[in-house]
């Protein structure tokens, strides 16, 4: 929020790290090959690389982090569209590995994305802050953020389709994954190197935070990225693990629930405006993904199990 350009250091900072645990841990210093052919995953590094640097972009062009959220949710609709043609479960049989309940629970994640993007274009249009001036500009800018967001959404999930189509061919191998994904892209960061040294330059001169227990003194915004750095490592590793055991679309749809999860945090604890549509909107993808993982016929037999238990003892009570 101090620094919303601060993207491209971030993102730097969180694959630097990754590349270095892996290059000791899962390469063994360089010394372990892969067990997935090397350019196989220079192709998932182009795309994972162009949807990070898009997506952090995104955000300096006057798109909300609340909007930010929601609208990538839109990935399980178009991880089921592209997944007809490109899928390698679907070249014997296109449409009958989902169910009815599929379907509607994707179309309502569908249109809950659609509500919330359209109240929020609505709040930029009419923002008072802006003068009849700047105005259509701001609302451009905007326009093109939401193009950035389709185009990096368009991007993540032919790569989702790719990864899980490598899995299947060479074996589960989330670990190794991981660090080449992260590992590979480092040197496109010189690309990006004068903003990431601007925004460091800017970190160091934020107000010095002292760090409880350590006691170690550093500017708050170092403080700040060790967290996300620390967090993201946790997430991102989580979710390699996942893509090998789960189908892309699985993986999407509880991502997408992560993200909501940040999303009212989000709301809470920076005050974002979110009206009752947003709400709506919100709780649309919810339900949608509720369905889609099926927790209503989860909870079934258990439910079941309990009123057979309760049966049971009613006698011996009596």
């Amino acid at each position: 929020r101090q620094f919303p350009g601060c993207g491209n250091i971030v993102t730097f900072s969180q694959f630097l790290f990754i590349a270095v645990e892996g290059f000791i841990f899962e390469a063994d210093f360089g010394r372990k090959r892969p067990a997935i052919p090397i350019r196989n995953y220079f192709i998932m590094v182009a795309m994972f690389f162009t949807v990070s640097v898009v997506n952090n972009y995104a955000l300096n062009l006057n798109i909300a982090m609340p909007l930010h959220m929601i609208f990538r949710s839109v990935s399980p609709i178009l991880l089921l569209l592209l997944g007809l043609p490109f899928h390698p479960s679907c070249w014997n049989y296109p449409c009958s590995m989902y169910s009815v309940s599929k379907y509607t629970s994707i179309a309502l994640v569908s249109l809950g994305i659609f509500t919330c993007t359209f109240m929020s274009a609505k709040q930029v249009a009419s923002d008072s802050s802006l003068n009849q001036e700047d105005g259509p500009q701001a609302f451009l800018w905007w326009l093109l953020g939401i193009a950035a967001l389709t185009f990096a959404l368009l991007m993540s999930a032919r790569m989702g389709i790719f990864q899980e189509t490598l899995y299947q061919k060479f074996g589960k191998h989330s670990k190794e994954a991981l660090f080449y994904n992260h590992a590979l892209p480092l040197p496109g960061f010189l690309l990006l190197a004068p903003n990431i040294y601007q925004h460091a330059v800017l970190f160091n001169q934020s107000e010095l935070f002292q760090v409880p227990v350590v006691g170690l003194t550093l500017p708050i915004m170092w403080f700040y990225l060790l967290m996300n750095v620390i967090t993201q490592y946790v997430c991102i590793r989580g979710v390699f693990i996942l893509t090998t055991e789960c189908t892309s679309l699985t993986v999407t749809l509880v991502v997408t629930l992560r993200k909501f999860v940040s999303l009212i945090f989000s709301i809470l604890y920076f005050q974002n405006p979110f009206t009752a549509w947003h709400w709506l909107g919100t709780a649309f993808v919810f339900v949608g993904t509720l369905m889609y993982t099926e927790v209503w016929n989860s909870l079934r037999p258990f439910l079941a199990r309990c009123q057979r238990r309760r049966r049971r003892r009613r006698p011996k009570e009596e």
